[in-house]
């Protein structure tokens, strides 16, 4: 419409127009949890840089901070993909001692698929620790605001005018900043440190449970013949999962197959590319089944001899042959 003014300028003034809905927008229950009720985890973008083959690799960094102590845990990356988030978590949990009874998030697709679905893999890891997923209504990320200021602050305080040589050292960097600085000085909020206050948490040990095999599952469409293909080979499963739709992958050298978030089969890795690997139960069940709903197929055609034939004695030939 001719308008030459900036984007912004043009913002702000349409925010003018509606000052008490934009107020009421950023309206704000600020709220403390108890100790060991709510840990918030997120990640943040920190930017794109050559690799030791000159290829530019973004970094993220994962943040997670315990609700009640403010106590900070953060690791560098370079994917988001979920095993690395839920290595991740691993490693935070190892660093705080235990885990708290539930995680904070956003709706970031490694955890939640869309408004109705949870993510199945990550939801298989929170309940092999037990602990719940809560994530934050859409376009209201203040919900967890605790991890969004933490994730400013080691943009601010630990990245802004350092340097690193590699992933490996801008994590031992980080490990350093935590012991020493984020979780060492009076928090603005508590007025506490966070260290101090981190011995109150009472979190699940982390002893008291083994740890988590990680197994990043593909789905994959199971045969009618009671078989699924992963990696070249074929794995057996349980006839009443045949046709149907599961996750497969290698946790180690055991394949792992789900469905309905259940495990449903389990098997040693094939020893060569091609192998068939078969659970003699499943192979029994299959046959079993087949037998019970199978019914001879009709016939095809049908002969049948409707008229009577009648019958030369042999002796009536012998008078004509003489």
């Amino acid at each position: 419409m001719g308008y030459a003014g900036s984007i912004s300028t043009l913002r702000r003034y349409l925010h003018d127009l509606r000052p008490e809905q934009e107020r009421e927008r950023k309206l704000t229950v600020r709220f403390e949890t108890p100790a060991g009720r709510q840990a918030q985890a997120d990640w943040g973008y920190c930017g794109r840089f050559a690799d030791a083959q000159g290829r530019m690799v973004p970094v993220y960094a994962f943040v997670m901070v315990l609700g009640f102590s403010r106590m900070l845990y953060v690791e560098f990356t370079s994917s988001m993909h979920l095993p690395v988030l839920i290595r991740w978590h691993m490693h935070g949990f190892e660093f705080f001692g235990g885990w708290t009874h539930e995680v904070m998030y956003d709706n970031m697709k490694q955890v939640r698929i869309n408004q109705q679905e949870l993510n199945p893999l990550f939801v298989d890891f929170a309940g092999h620790y037990g602990f719940a997923i809560r994530t934050h209504r859409v376009r209201r990320p203040r919900t967890k605001g605790k991890v969004e200021r933490m994730v400013h602050y080691v943009k601010d305080n630990f990245l802004n005018g350092r340097t690193f040589t590699d992933m490996a050292d801008l994590n031992a960097q980080a490990h350093h900043w935590l012991m020493y600085t984020a979780n060492v000085r009076i928090h603005a909020t508590t007025g506490r440190r966070p260290l101090d206050l981190w011995h109150q948490e009472g979190l699940t040990a982390l002893n008291s449970v083994p740890a988590y095999k990680l197994c990043e599952l593909v789905p994959r469409q199971a045969g009618f013949d009671g078989f699924v293909r992963f990696g070249k080979s074929r794995y057996s499963l349980p006839p009443e999962y045949a046709g149907q739709k599961v996750l497969i992958g290698h946790a180690e050298n055991t394949i792992v197959i789900r469905a309905n978030d259940m495990i449903v089969a389990e098997h040693l890795a094939a020893k060569k590319t091609g192998d068939t690997v078969v659970d003699p139960a499943h192979l029994e069940a299959m046959w079993k089944l087949s037998l019970k709903t199978t019914s001879p197929p009709p016939p095809r055609w049908q002969l049948t001899f409707s008229q009577q034939v009648a019958a030369t004695p042999l002796t009536a030939y012998q008078e004509v042959a003489r």
